[in-house]
């Protein structure tokens, strides 16, 4: 018997299967690749929300287990995909810099602004009122992280290619039975995708479109992320990725005209050189209208648990998010209860899907 079948392998579901496999637990995940949210996402992660100087919810715990995460995953897969790069917030007005020094003098949030100016000059980009810097910041290059760790799991028969057949569960006294696999329990990590899942489509997790170009600038000569009303990532010769865009009722993952010419405003906003677009790419994040994770057991089938809800930050939450959740499946550890589904029982009782009122 498996102790975990994990449903879905983005970033929610190989966190999972990560922290399962260092705890020395069998598990196999299963993924038909319809939701393509983590492989491309910007995969920024910054403690501070910008737009309106506050603490990302559990940024320090949360950023202490991202780091220890990737640097084990590194190491196992012998590749890079960690990348720590600072983050400079482009001030328009001495007002937007006055903001920042108020903020930075709040206890919360000192460890994360430096209270430095940064006046340096970048290649095409007006600066008159320089940049402040977000410490403990990057980017996890998440395309590559799946590529190898699907590649990983793989090659030791830990992944299938296929789509999960919710009518195909038995429940039995120590777990399930699906199909031709038994298992302790089953974590639903699909993303969007949840929306199909009849145990759990009664939490309101609202896909959030965003759209992003990689384009090429040979002219535009950062070593940072230079972050405005998008951000601009270096990715090196002569590549940048730029985004991301919101869009709260398409929930396509095509890309679209009305994006593009979003995305080339902005750009154009932030730099005087010419660019080319490389490529334009979209996917629907799966977020929640109060900003926290989908994190918890069903109320009725204790062998049924949910991993979703990472929204626009699903580097910096997967780790600590998975580790939470095992933590409680495995030792009855409580969840954090704003994390936590339960605070949806309500919806659960009077049997509502996502869209009812």
């Amino acid at each position: 018997m498996l102790d975990y079948l994990i449903v879905g392998s983005g970033l929610a579901g190989i966190s999972f299967a990560e922290v399962a496999l260092k705890n020395n637990k069998s598990i196999l995940l299963l993924d038909d690749k319809s939701q393509n949210s983590s492989r491309v996402a910007g995969g920024l992660y910054n403690p501070v929300i910008l737009k309106r100087f506050s603490e990302v919810w559990n940024a320090k715990e949360q950023l202490v287990l991202m780091n220890e995460f990737y640097d084990k995953v590194e190491e196992k897969l012998k590749e890079k995909f960690n990348f720590k790069m600072p983050v400079l917030r482009k001030f328009f007005s001495i007002e937007e810099q006055n903001n920042w020094f108020a903020a930075s003098d709040k206890i919360n949030l000192a460890p994360f602004l430096s209270t430095k100016l940064i006046s340096k000059k970048y290649n095409s980009i007006d600066s008159p009122y320089d940049y402040g810097e977000v410490l403990h910041t990057g980017y996890v290059d998440t395309a590559l992280l799946l590529d190898n760790y699907q590649k990983y799991l793989l090659q030791n028969d830990l992944l299938r290619e296929e789509s999960f057949d919710f009518s195909a569960i038995e429940f039995l006294d120590s777990g399930i039975q699906y199909k031709n696999i038994e298992a302790c329990h089953i974590i639903f990590a699909e993303g969007f995708g949840m929306h199909k899942n009849p145990f759990f489509n009664y939490l309101p997790l609202d896909g959030t479109k965003g759209e992003l170009f990689i384009i090429k600038a040979p002219d535009l000569n950062l070593d940072i992320i230079v972050n405005t009303s998008v951000f601009i990532l270096p990715l090196g010769n002569n590549l940048f990725k730029v985004g991301a865009t919101y869009n709260w009722h398409d929930k396509t993952s095509e890309p679209t005209e009305e994006g593009r010419q979003e995305l080339l405003e902005r750009i154009r906003e932030i730099i005087t050189c010419d660019f080319e677009i490389v490529k334009h790419f979209a996917g629907v994040r799966p977020t929640v209208a109060d900003r926290r994770p989908l994190i918890g057991t069903h109320e009725e089938h204790k062998s049924l648990h949910i991993l979703n809800g990472l929204g626009t930050r699903g580097v910096m939450l997967g780790p600590a998010m998975a580790k939470a959740l095992y933590d409680h499946i495995e030792n009855n550890v409580p969840l954090d209860k704003e994390a936590d589904i339960k605070r949806f029982h309500k919806r659960y009782l009077k049997g509502l899907t996502f869209g009812q009122p």
